[in-house]
C-alpha cells in the first residue's frame, strides 16, 4: 500500500468508525508507529484534514467543518479506488441490481445498495457518475429466477433441504432432486448451488438457471464440512466438476502469439506455467470433467496444442473436426456456387 492509499484509508476508517485508536490504525495499515505519525501530521498540515485526537475515547475522529450555515464533510482531493476495490464495488452493485430485476428482494438489498452508493461517492450524483464511467462487461450472462435464488439462499442459511425440479441439459431431461444446500458459487456470470444430492447420494453442483422449480422442505439439511465440499468440487476445472470423476492433469502448449495473453491469465488456482526461450508457454492444470476446459482450449484455435492426457487431446481434436465439418457443410464450394448460379432463374 503506497502513501496515497494510506491517506484515503486513514480518513475512511475514521469516518466510518467515528473514532479509531492509534493501535487500530496500525493494525489496519500495517505500518510502523513512526510512519503512521508522519501520515497523520501530513494529513493535518498539508491536506487540511480536521483529524482530532479525542482523549476521552483514546482515538482519532474527524471534526465537522462548517461552510456558511451548512456543515460539510472533509474530502481528500482526487478520491479513487484500487483496481480490486473498484471492481468489487461495481460488480456487487451491478450483481445486486441484476438479481433484483423483479423487485422481490428490494427490501433486503436496498440498505446494501445505499451503502455501496455511499462508498462510490459522497452524493447520489457522484455515485451514479462513477458507475456510468466504469463499465463491467458481463458477456454470456445466464439470468437466474429471483424467486429461486431467494428460496435457495434462505434454505442455505436456515440449513433446510430443498426439492428441485432440475433440467439436466446433457440428457435434455427434467429430474426431481432433494438436496441439502452447502454453498452458493458465482462463476462466469451465473450462479451455481453446491449441494448434497440425496437422490445421487453425493455432492453435486447445480446451475441455478436450470432450476425449473424449488420448494423448501422442513427436513434439516445434511451438513457436509466445507473442506470436503472444496476437496470434491473445487479440484477440477471450472463449473463442470463431474461429481466423483478423478482429477487429471492437463498439459497445454501455447504459441508465442497467444502466450502473450495466456501468461497473464489464471485458468486454475493450482496451475503451473513456464515460458520457453522461443516465446511459447507451457501450462499445466488440473481438471475432472473436460467440458469447460475443451471450450477454453478451442477459443485459441491453432495457437494451442494439447500435450496430455491423450483423452483430452482426442476430445479437442473431435471438437475441431465437428466444427470443421459443420462449417464445410454450411459454406458452398466454388463448384457448387457456380452450379447454383447457372440454375438460378
Amino acid at each position: 500500500m503506497d502513501r496515497t492509499e494510506r491517506f484515503y484509508k486513514i480518513e475512511l476508517l475514521i469516518r466510518n468508525r467515528a473514532c479509531v485508536s492509534f493501535a487500530e490504525l496500525l493494525t489496519e495499515l500495517e505500518v510502523s508507529p513512526a510512519t503512521l505519525k508522519r501520515d497523520l501530521d501530513y494529513l493535518r498540515s498539508r491536506m487540511s484534514a480536521p483529524i482530532l485526537y479525542d482523549r476521552a475515547s483514546n482515538g482519532y475522529r474527524l471534526e465537522p467543518t462548517v461552510s456558511g450555515n451548512r456543515q460539510t464533510q472533509h474530502e481528500l482531493p482526487g478520491l479513487w479506488f484500487s483496481e480490486r476495490e473498484l471492481h468489487a464495488l461495481l460488480t456487487m452493485h451491478q450483481l445486486i441490481g441484476a438479481l433484483d430485476a423483479g423487485g422481490v428482494l428490494a427490501r433486503h438489498l436496498q440498505p446494501l445498495l445505499d451503502k455501496l452508493h455511499g462508498m462510490l461517492g459522497e452524493s447520489e450524483g457522484q455515485s451514479r457518475e462513477m458507475a456510468r464511467r466504469v463499465k463491467i462487461l458481463g458477456a454470456t450472462r445466464r439470468p437466474v429466477a429471483h424467486q429461486h435464488f431467494e428460496l435457495l439462499g434462505s434454505a442455505l442459511m436456515a440449513r433446510r433441504r430443498v426439492a428441485l425440479d432440475y433440467f439436466v441439459r446433457a440428457r435434455r431431461e427434467l429430474t426431481r432432486r432433494e438436496v441439502s444446500p452447502q454453498r452458493l458459487v458465482y462463476h462466469r456470470n451465473t450462479w451455481y448451488l453446491d449441494a448434497w444430492c440425496h437422490t445421487a447420494e453425493g455432492l453435486r453442483r447445480f446451475a441455478l438457471d436450470a432450476v425449473r422449480d424449488a420448494t423448501a422442505l422442513d427436513a434439516r439439511a445434511k451438513d457436509v464440512a466445507l473442506a470436503e465440499v472444496q476437496r470434491s468440487l473445487d479440484a477440477g476445472y471450472g463449473a463442470f466438476v463431474g461429481g466423483q470423476v478423478p482429477v487429471q492433469q492437463a498439459e497445454l502448449r501455447f504459441e508465442a502469439e497467444a502466450a502473450q495473453w495466456v501468461a497473464h491469465e489464471q485458468w486454475h488456482p493450482d496451475q503451473a506455467s513456464r515460458m520457453d526461450e522461443d516465446g511459447r508457454l507451457w501450462l499445466r492444470l488440473p481438471f475432472s470433467d473436460p467440458t469447460e476446459l475443451v471450450m477454453d482450449i478451442l477459443r485459441h484455435g491453432e495457437q494451442v496444442e494439447v500435450l496430455a492426457p491423450p483423452e483430452l487431446r482426442a476430445a479437442v481434436a473431435q471438437a475441431h473436426a465437428r466444427a470443421a465439418a459443420r462449417y464445410a457443410s454450411a459454406v458452398p464450394t466454388p463448384a457448387s456456387a457456380s452450379a447454383s448460379a447457372l440454375t438460378a432463374p
